[in-house]
């Protein structure tokens, strides 16, 4: 499989991940390039542009998280907007397309909204990125004041809190307080290994319905 980079087209092969260097104007070209598709995923920071090629199951784990937070929030009945595929920009600054993201605190900001000014509308309160090829770091939302980023890498679940203008380690989702998601989420993906993605969220909702609610 080749790889091709230019103005006209962009092609990778899946798990491909490329850095170079470049201005906000070619990673706008880029972008442009890829028409109405969503891959490569292209990422701009620090006068650097980031490429790359999700491999097959990193849309299955995005899936799957976003089930699971759907399921939670349902079980607190709380109302959310969810996003997929989304991206997010500030002009010379930087840009980045999460997996997914939730508006849950702020779903009113989002709510019927084909387009959102990252400059003055409120961020998503719950970025989620599934990181298998070390492309993603919580620092990349600072810029636009994500409250929480979920990270999803091999060894599993972490998550990262806004904090006096730095991402920390907390114990707990600020929006899911008391619950020990990692080894939540952990058991899902091994459900969903074992017996299916469809039977896992299944029990999984069960669960949240018996057990979350009383």
């Amino acid at each position: 499989m080749y790889a091709l980079i230019s103005r006209e087209k962009t092609h990778l092969p899946p798990g491909t991940v490329v850095r170079m260097p470049g201005t906000w104007q070619d990673y706008r070209l880029l972008c442009e390039s890829r028409g109405d598709g969503s891959i490569p995923r292209i990422k701009y920071r620090d006068r650097e542009i980031l490429l790359m090629s999700p491999l097959p199951r990193h849309g299955r784990e995005a899936n799957i998280l976003a089930d699971i937070v759907k399921a939670l929030l349902d079980s607190q009945n709380r109302n959310y907007e969810a996003f997929t595929p989304i991206t997010m920009e500030l002009p010379e600054e930087g840009g980045i397309e999460p997996d997914y993201c939730f508006y849950i605190d702020n779903w009113q900001a989002a709510v019927g909204r084909d387009r959102i000014d990252w400059k003055t509308s409120p961020p998503p309160d719950l970025v989620i990125e599934i990181d298998v090829t070390t492309y993603t770091a919580a620092e990349d939302y600072l810029p636009y004041r994500v409250p929480e980023v979920w990270l999803f890498k091999k060894s599993g679940l972490q998550i990262y809190s806004l904090q006096n203008g730095a991402y920390q380690l907390p114990s707990f989702s600020r929006y899911f307080l008391n619950l020990d998601l990692p080894t939540i989420i952990d058991r899902v993906f091994q459900d969903a290994s074992d017996r299916g993605t469809g039977v896992a969220l299944k029990e999984f909702r069960q669960y949240c319905q018996d057990i979350l609610k009383s």
